[in-house]
């Protein structure tokens, strides 16, 4: 080969060489910043707080002439003292108790919903949200007024009737409290059940009783054993949101003496002085319990595959002919409601329409009055309280469902290392009490003062700790269903990620999202148990003063608002259905 030839290649090689080190231009991303902020944020809400609350469980208190020092006496108080151990009893009775009073009577009207000719049975589905929408603090109330061995209703009534010497019901028991709070959350059993049984194939019930089984035996030996899954999730789900609760056992719990471990935290931190370390440790106890509950139901529900029926075409399930026996299960349905719907709230009613507390009588009916609504509407604190529940609720909807929005487009569309640990963390909080939350938050921003506790914003944060698992449920059905296709197309014509995600992904997950918001924001406006440590004089929400009418004996003033706060709820309810079937969104 000859010089010129390979001075000639070189020549025309030349220009690919000098184009091969042309500099490469960055271009700025905004996505990456995005998601960079979404992920501090969650593991800000989700980490930060709950560490130094553990962190707190084992510290002495500071005081005047001593540091704080790093100490196991919270846990040796905590748990070598004998009332612990019943503490502990009364908190797994109580959390057991009520999660089975709520799964017997959800089940049974599910499967009388779902599976027989019970009249009118769409109706009674329709109505079950009702009772979820009414404040667990309102239920308690009204069943202390139908069921106190001084005042209660139903007590009088039965003692009147029969002639007895003492009320048959005390509500300030241990079975006062299962009750109520296994009424109060029987709709939830049911709505989880009704899903359920809807889901099964009918093929095998309708086998059996052609075979000549009866209708008990069929349920018992068929329909339960294929719900196996959906039975235990069902029932560990309302555990450990039985062994979170707070309002049943401080109403009910604490004038009778019987305290779990909600109501102990809460004790801990109102005592003088107050002891923070012992109420974390209380509460590490708690979390752990709770995580144990969801670990559990994760698995279980990770085997529901073991008692699927398959079936290669469509199927409408069959119901079961009662004959007469339909009209004893109508009276069951009319009944329930009554009990958890038409009872609590006229008594409610009847109270708020007295000057002061008195049974139904021809003497207390010449003394109705409207002064407890007067009050109400009158009240500037009430006013600012209403507000301030309701901006949070719109607040904390908007800001979780849009930060949900963003973690769920990273964990299902992206292939990022790690996003794995994103989804837990954002899921973390499911396992945190609504106390122990409060509880977190509070010795967080206590320590670390940077001007926001005391006011509403801690609230918010609390808010949008404590309901992002929710919008993050919501948001991941949605997301989901869009095709990755849609984003590519976008992508090539031109449109950056945040074109994109606004124009493409938001409006494709419409309907999660605003279903999503609509629960959140439901849920925001009634919650107490993790705003009941961080408020102050000034910045209460609506539930925060019912609690505080509650204490001051106003049991007039309370039954009015009652009242109005839970008609306010129906009428934000039927407006949100409104708004959700207009963004296609079905049962919102």
């Amino acid at each position: 080969m000859s010089i010129d030839s390979i001075v000639g290649e070189t020549s025309v090689q030349s220009p690919v060489v000098s184009e091969s080190i042309r500099p490469v231009k960055f271009s700025f991303d905004p996505k990456w910043l995005v998601i960079g902020i979404c992920l501090i944020v969650v593991g800000f809400l989700a980490l930060v707080p709950f560490g130094f609350m553990i962190w707190q469980s084992f510290l002495t208190p500071e005081t005047a002439d001593s540091p704080a020092t790093v100490t196991l006496s919270n846990y040796i108080t905590a748990y070598t003292d004998v009332e612990t151990i019943t503490t502990l009893g009364n908190s797994v009775q109580f959390a057991l108790g009520g999660s089975l009073v709520a799964f017997v009577i959800g089940t049974a009207l599910a499967w009388m919903n779902e599976r027989t000719n019970t009249p009118m049975r769409r109706l009674f589905y329709a109505l079950s949200i009702i009772p979820l929408i009414i404040p667990s603090i309102l239920f308690t109330i009204a069943w202390i007024m139908l069921a106190s061995p001084k005042i209660g209703l139903i007590n009088m009534a039965l003692q009147s009737w029969f002639g007895l010497e003492s009320p048959p019901f005390n509500i300030y028991s241990m079975w006062g409290m299962i009750w109520v709070d296994g009424l109060h959350y029987s709709p939830m059993a049911f709505l989880l059940m009704s899903a359920a049984f809807r889901a099964m194939d009918p093929s095998l019930e309708e086998s059996a009783v052609m075979s000549g089984s009866s209708i008990l035996r069929t349920l018992w030996r068929i329909t339960l054993r294929l719900a196996i899954p959906a039975i235990v999730a069902t029932v560990l789900t309302l555990f450990v949101r039985a062994i979170e609760s707070f309002e049943v056992p401080a109403l009910l719990g604490l004038p009778a003496g019987i305290q779990v471990f909600t109501s102990a935290i809460y004790q801990a931190i109102h005592q003088f002085p107050s002891q923070l370390g012992l109420a974390s440790a209380y509460s590490v106890v708690l979390l752990l319990i709770t995580s144990v509950g969801i670990y559990v139901q994760a698995k279980i529900s990770s085997t529901g595959s073991k008692y699927v029926t398959v079936t290669g075409k469509g199927f409408r399930p069959r119901s079961i002919d009662l004959g007469r026996w339909r009209y004893l299960t109508t009276g069951i349905f009319l009944l329930y409601f009554l009990l958890i719907v038409i009872l609590p709230f006229l008594v409610l009613l009847w109270s708020s329409l007295q000057k002061f507390y008195a049974p139904p009588s021809a003497e207390a009916l010449k003394h109705l009055t409207l002064d407890g609504y007067r009050y109400v509407l009158d009240s500037s604190n009430i006013l600012h309280a209403l507000l301030n529940s309701l901006w949070m609720a719109v607040a904390c909807a908007t800001i979780v469902m849009l930060l949900s929005a963003v973690v769920c487009w990273v964990v299902v569309k992206t292939k990022i290392p790690g996003r794995w640990l994103l989804d837990n963390l954002a899921s973390l909080p499911m396992v945190f009490p609504g106390l122990v939350l409060g509880v977190s938050i509070m010795i967080f921003y206590l320590t670390f003062d940077i001007g926001i506790y005391g006011t509403f914003w801690i609230i918010l944060l609390a808010y949008i700790t404590r309901f992002m698992p929710y919008g993050l449920r919501y948001n991941t059905t949605s997301m989901i269903q869009i095709h990755k296709d849609l984003e590519d197309s976008a992508g090539m014509s031109g449109a950056g990620w945040l074109t994109v995600f606004t124009r493409v992904i938001l409006p494709l997950l419409k309907p999660g999202m605003v279903a999503g918001w609509i629960y959140v924001m439901i849920v925001s406006v009634r919650e107490l148990s993790s705003s009941i440590l961080l408020y102050s004089p000034g910045n209460e929400v609506i539930s925060i003063v019912i609690w505080e009418l509650w204490e001051n004996g106003q049991y007039v003033e309370l039954s009015a608002l009652s009242v109005m706060f839970i008609l306010l709820l129906l009428v934000l309810v039927l407006i949100a259905q409104l708004i959700g079937k207009r963004f296609g969104v079905k049962d919102a």
